[in-house]
């Protein structure tokens, strides 16, 4: 059985190669193997954004802040999948959520 960073590696290659449903298959494969594995999370929400599938999306973008709840990129990578769902769909609340997610980030930068 493959790790977890060697199936995050195989599915980002498909990422890379345009074979997004592949890869999101591949990035839940390594989220079997390590559910603690916060990189495939991030990249799976990035592939399932380009699907225009927001809300899963959006899922997994939360699963990596409750993974590294004291890392500022994880609220402004939430910030970043928020606007992309508002892009894909013109629900204004996700700008309110996005705005709240970048003003998370700036706190925990400013270390607090």
């Amino acid at each position: 059985m493959s790790d977890a960073v060697t199936l995050y590696d195989e599915a980002d290659q498909l990422k890379n190669e345009g074979q997004l449903e592949e890869a999101v298959s591949k990035f839940k494969e390594s989220i079997e193997v390590d559910p603690e594995y916060a990189l495939s999370y991030s990249a799976l929400a990035v592939v399932l954004q380009k699907l225009g599938q927001h809300d899963e999306a959006i899922a997994h973008a939360q699963k990596v802040c409750a993974l590294q709840p004291d890392d500022p990129f994880s609220y402004t990578a939430m910030s970043v999948t928020y606007q992309r769902a508002y892009a894909g769909t013109n629900n204004m609340e996700y700008i309110r959520l996005a705005e709240d997610a970048m003003e998370k980030s700036r706190t925990l930068q400013m270390g607090g």
